[in-house]
């Protein structure tokens, strides 16, 4: 997967677009997220599209006799007078390579890798890899990514330029209890296990500088002290009026489930530049441990409206036979409209070890004054990447449209079916 050479064959840093489908929209903050390139609307320039690297003979064999007719010239190959790999080494897991069978005439393998273990990887199209963003970021001259903020695992002794209060929060190692195992395993923790009730510690970020006035806090949270502990988040926001920053409370977290990793989503609506500032609170219940902070990730992204967490999910895995569904709790819309998500976890019976997710539309307690067959609603479900930085996740997104002309209905079930 190559760049063409030439600078008139670049865009500005802003693409023009057509919008066929609000699906695309997402795609959009993920080049956002991830690089600073933009988009508006098309005002008829010229395409630009461009692929096969110079060196791609040394790394697949193109199987031509699988090839469609009149399809074989998607897989010209171009000197390196043409195009450019820009320094990355060739990536089988580009979301820009062709899967194994694209413009095959009976389904069999048109590319074949010369490392067999990546034949099932080339095609895949969940997100960008990391050598896809390498691509993007030099071909443009990133250095920044338009709505990224912030990411920290706390691996480094300056802590991500973060500033402690007087009862600080330590910089602690990793144990087996860790739910994630890459990096070297540190986190913030705040013991409560000493002190008096009402102790408090603050955790305050740098300074951001925000281009909209919405963002995105993400974050786990441990703990393994009182019952009551508490862990707030605030903003200080600079103004012409508060030039010193001025503090507003955001979300007060006490009590949950205790002795695991907890992601946490928090929205911001900060329009002035501000830190975040984390302030752990000793309760009056005795404690053996404290409030623990790791993998803070901070963008101007739309937070999820819920998340649900499949606990065990190793043990359900290995136990759960294909066909066999678990499900959400039922959750509600903004709107009004109740909903569940339905995870074959192995897949179907006639289709084991892949998994198969399903939008369940449910009764809820304002069925009476919503619309049915609930027309033109859009629903994402996105399968979260474990990689502790937001950027360099590939989360599995899949979304429905809920169109009011494709409906079957289920007598049995009295249920409608998009």
């Amino acid at each position: 997967i190559n760049t063409i050479l030439g600078q008139e064959y670049r865009w500005p840093t802003t693409v023009p677009y057509v919008l066929d489908s609000s699906v695309i929209l997402k795609a959009f903050e993920q080049y956002r997220l991830k690089t600073c390139i933009d988009f508006k609307p098309w005002s008829r320039e010229p395409n630009y599209i461009f692929q096969s690297r110079s060196d791609r003979d040394d790394y697949v064999t193109i199987m031509w006799d699988q090839i469609k007719k009149g399809k074989k010239n998607n897989f010209n190959s171009y000197d390196e007078t043409e195009s450019s790999s820009l320094g990355v080494p060739y990536d089988y897991g580009s979301v820009m390579h062709y899967s194994k069978t694209s413009f095959s005439k009976e389904r069999e393998p048109t590319i074949v890798t010369k490392i067999p273990e990546f034949l099932d990887v080339i095609g895949q199209r969940m997100e960008f890899s990391d050598s896809d963003l390498l691509k993007l970021n030099r071909l443009y001259n990133c250095t920044t990514a338009s709505i990224f903020l912030d990411s920290c695992q706390f691996e480094e002794p300056n802590i991500c330029g973060m500033i402690q209060g007087d009862e600080d929060w330590l910089n602690g190692l990793l144990s087996n209890k860790g739910y994630t195992s890459t990096g070297v395993g540190f986190f913030m923790h705040f013991s409560t296990a000493t002190g008096t009730q009402g102790d408090k510690a603050y955790l305050e970020s740098r300074l951001f500088h925000p281009k909209r006035r919405s963002q995105c806090l993400q974050f786990y949270h441990y703990n393994s002290g009182g019952i009551d502990d508490q862990l707030n988040i605030w903003v200080r926001e600079y103004t012409v009026k508060n030039p010193k920053g001025a503090l507003r409370l955001i979300q007060k977290i006490r009590g949950g489930r205790r002795g695991s990793w907890e992601l946490y989503h928090v929205t911001l609506d900060v329009s002035d530049k501000f830190r975040v500032v984390f302030e752990g609170v000793k309760g009056r219940k005795p404690s053996k441990g404290g409030l623990s902070l790791d993998d803070l990730n901070l963008s101007e992204t739309k937070c999820p409206q819920y998340t649900w967490r499949i606990r065990d999910f190793t043990r359900l895995l290995a136990t759960t036979p294909a066909g066999s569904k678990t499900y959400s709790p039922r959750f509600l819309s903004p709107d009004g409209y109740s909903f569940q998500i339905g995870l074959n976890i192995n897949g179907l019976k006639d289709s084991p070890n892949k998994i198969a997710v399903y939008f369940h539309l449910t009764s809820g307690p304002k069925d009476d004054n919503l619309q049915w067959p609930c027309p033109w609603r859009q629903a994402s479900m996105e399968l979260m990447d474990q990689n502790p930085d937001i950027q360099h996740r590939m989360n599995n997104i899949k979304m429905i449209t809920t169109d009011p002309n494709e409906t079957s209905t289920d007598c049995k079930t009295q249920s409608y079916r998009y």
